[in-house]
């Protein structure tokens, strides 16, 4: 028998110091990438070679050549958009699913995995409280979550009006009603998009982006009784931070037998703090929820979760029978009859391993931490003069203005550039703003602080730069 563990170990050895190098930078080195796509596709173009390159080379090629076009994403100072950094476990943990390389889609063939990612599962399904029965799906990210938890959804609500959207389809189904919050993310569009399903209702929203419960009865009231409905809900808005009222959401939605889907890509964690656990109150009342575990928990990328509190839905929706695969219809079913995919690799063990590194208190002070940068920060922000704190800060999301669009512009472009930290810009009710995602693990008292004053800094070259302009 032929030993191949030599042709993994150069390789490997030059990905871990590669990684390890990586990681040792990340205080140091700018936020932002140093070079653009048009230098990075001359640096791996060209013509591709016709026998090939040592393994351990090719990866010294790539480390190389990625690094001045990477983004330092876990870095302590990296608030755009939302994205988690990666704790020591999860990231550890992926590194086994790649070298294991087992197909998680399966069941009994793929025992370790599988066993693994049930107890993920019931973990996740515990700290959110979340109904114990519940069907929990692992797929890429947020998107695709809110995407099987609708597509459960649809379903359901057209099988309570005698319509088998799985063998009848959509052509002649009875029309489904979409009711959304206007300031719902635009993920939760998309996946009614790809669906089938067209453009939602949008109901009226608070200042803070909350979906107004009288706004939502009313939208409900006009609808025909006993037509299908579903009623899209959201655990963190993407530039306040704000959760929608769900106790009272929830019943008017139930009221008229509407399923109640959650949108908590990052928000949904509140429900695992005992100290955050107000703003997500009636949230478990709902019926399919969707999150990222790559946000707020920080494992790496590829670990969305779907949860559907009806299993018999998710299943109908997407499992299938050959005769080829393992049949476990009378068991806990095979993780594919969870997920818009067969095969796939095994994305619930890193989160698995981020839970049992941190363990219940650990995930509530995680939150907890997130939470408090974020306020840290928006004080620290709001003193500056000529700045200004736009939201309440509820959770880890703070958006600031700077006067007038131009200004808050030509303030986010000088953040940027200069590369202390990496801030993203928005625009949230008919105004430009810098937005700020806090996310990160890894992020501390000392980062705070360099963010601040990188922000009093870009903020004072641009005023500079305005009364030389004006002269």
């Amino acid at each position: 028998m032929t030993d191949r563990s030599d042709d993994y170990a150069l390789a490997l050895d030059r990905a871990s110091w590669h990684a390890r190098n990586w990681l040792a930078g990340l205080d140091s080195r700018p936020v932002g990438p140093r070079l653009g796509i048009d230098e990075l596709g001359a640096t791996f173009g060209g013509p591709l070679s016709l026998d090939g390159e040592n393994p351990a080379d090719v990866i010294d090629e790539l480390a190389t050549g990625a690094e001045p076009g990477l983004m330092a994403i876990g870095s302590g100072r990296f608030f755009g958009w939302v994205m988690g950094g990666t704790l020591p476990a999860g990231l550890a943990a992926d590194w086994l699913v790649s070298a294991w390389d087992q197909n998680a889609g399966m069941r009994t063939p793929m025992p370790a995995t599988s066993a693994i990612e049930e107890s993920a599962a019931r973990w996740l399904l515990a700290l959110l409280g979340l109904p114990s029965g519940a069907d929990v799906g692992f797929v890429t990210g947020a998107t695709m979550a809110n995407f099987t938890g609708l597509a459960a959804a649809r379903f359901s609500v057209l099988d309570r009006v005698g319509w088998d959207v799985g063998t009848q389809g959509l052509c002649g189904a009875p029309r489904i009603h979409v009711l959304v919050g206007a300031e719902r993310h635009d993920t939760v569009d998309a996946a009614l998009r790809y669906l089938g399903l067209g453009r939602p209702v949008a109901v009226a929203a608070d200042a803070q982006g909350r979906i107004r419960v009288d706004a939502l009865t009313a939208a409900l009231d006009g609808i025909p009784g006993g037509e299908p409905i579903i009623v899209c809900l959201q655990a963190g808005n993407l530039h306040s931070g704000a959760f929608d009222p769900f106790t009272a959401a929830v019943a008017a939605a139930h009221r008229r037998n509407a399923w109640v889907h959650v949108d908590g890509a990052f928000g949904l964690w509140a429900a695992a703090s005992p100290g955050m656990h107000f703003l997500a109150q009636g949230l478990a009342d709902a019926d399919s929820w969707a999150t990222d575990a790559h946000k707020t928990l920080n494992v790496p990328y590829d670990c969305g979760v779907a949860v559907v509190r009806d299993a018999r839905a998710m299943r109908a929706t997407f499992g299938l029978q050959t005769s080829y695969l393992p049949s476990e219809a009378d068991g806990p079913g095979n993780p594919f009859e969870r997920v818009p995919e067969l095969s796939r690799r095994a994305r619930g063990v890193p989160v698995w391993a981020v839970l049992r590194s941190l363990g219940r208190a650990g995930v509530a002070g995680l939150v907890d931490r997130l939470c408090a940068t974020a306020r840290s920060l928006a004080t620290g922000i709001d003193g500056i003069e000529g700045a200004e704190v736009l939201n309440q800060v509820v959770y880890t999301q703070v958006c600031i203005a700077f006067g007038d669009d131009r200004r808050t512009a030509a303030v986010t472009a000088a953040l940027l550039a200069a590369g202390t930290v990496w801030m993203s810009g928005s625009r949230w009710q008919g105004r430009a703003v810098l937005r700020i995602s806090v996310s990160n693990w890894a992020t501390d008292d000392e980062d705070v602080r360099r963010s601040v004053e990188a922000v009093r800094t870009a903020l004072s070259d641009v005023m500079t730069s305005e009364v030389v302009m004006s002269d």
